[in-house]
């Protein structure tokens, strides 16, 4: 699925089975929301801190992936009610990127 695909399918299931968007500062407390989820598995699976039952690290992958998804949905839920294309916006943020970074990540002595 193109990102574009993916801005178009969830518009149509916001537009059939979400009723409406959510507004545009509801769906970024949403976003924050989703994101500290993310947070919270990463902690877990690849940081110090611990689960608190051995049993809920069995489906911590499923559930971080799962949590993923959920802040790419959001995000792509901001950006139809804002009007951007994502594709377009990552095309350009790459390009910026590839134009800023060319020497500076290969330079740094902390990457190798």
């Amino acid at each position: 699925m193109t990102l574009q695909e993916a801005q178009t399918t969830v518009d149509t299931w916001i537009r059939s089975i979400g009723v409406r968007y959510y507004g545009e500062l509801t769906n970024t407390a949403i976003l924050m929301e989703e994101v500290g989820e993310v947070a919270r598995l990463m902690a877990r699976l690849y940081g110090e801190q611990s689960f608190k039952t051995p049993d809920l690290a069995a489906s911590a992958r499923t559930d971080l992936a799962d949590e993923m998804a959920d802040v790419l949905f959001v995000l792509i839920c901001l950006a139809n009610q804002t009007g951007v294309d994502l594709t377009e916006a990552l095309r350009k943020n790459m390009e910026k990127k590839t134009v800023r970074d060319a020497a500076r990540h290969a330079a740094n002595k902390k990457l190798k």
